[in-house]
């Protein structure tokens, strides 16, 4: 059964409606604490708001400019640097569930997609380019490029391996 857009809503205004009655059980109990704790809160929402504008933002522009069916339709025929460096691209732009991909990945695997540019695809994954922002955030610039570069060169040697790996095994 497929849920609507207003039992999604509604369990939004649910769970809104709960915080709110904490905090005001809370205030009954101790106002001085609610209302620290609504100072945090809104200390904490001050900072995120402007990160989660560039967030949306930044979905907006990689939805509209990237067309997913298109891009990995391309990968069957790309070989060589190309192709891991489609596959990688593929996979830093991708978002969504990942159990979302196995059917077309699965698809590509059978027009003869190699199993190394998926394995590139899925570890590149692991770089989630609209929370880049706030990671930087959190963690400090230095800190996030230097795990993102880490992520990216190690989806490539990850691909690589599978494909050794694949060769050969399927050799012996």
């Amino acid at each position: 059964m497929k849920k609507s857009q207003n039992d999604f809503f509604f369990r939004g205004t649910k769970f809104f409606l709960f915080v709110v009655l904490c905090y005001a059980i809370l205030s009954f109990i101790d106002i001085k604490s609610a209302t620290a704790s609504l100072q945090k809160s809104l200390q904490v929402l001050e900072i995120l708001l402007p990160i989660f504008a560039i967030v949306i933002i930044l979905m907006a522009i990689i939805g509209y400019f990237f067309q997913e069916k298109n891009f990995f339709s391309s990968l069957s025929k790309q070989k060589g640097v190309k192709g891991w460096l489609v596959a990688l691209v593929a996979g830093l732009l991708s978002h969504g569930p990942m159990y979302a991909w196995y059917p077309m990945l699965e698809d590509l695997r059978k027009k003869g997609v190699l199993d190394g540019y998926i394995a590139t695809f899925f570890y590149a994954r692991a770089v989630k380019l609209p929370l880049l922002p706030l990671m930087v955030d959190y963690f400090g610039l230095k800190f996030t490029a230097v795990l993102t570069l880490y992520i990216v060169v190690a989806s490539i040697i990850q691909g690589w391996l599978v494909e050794v790996f694949e060769s050969y095994f399927s050799a012996s």
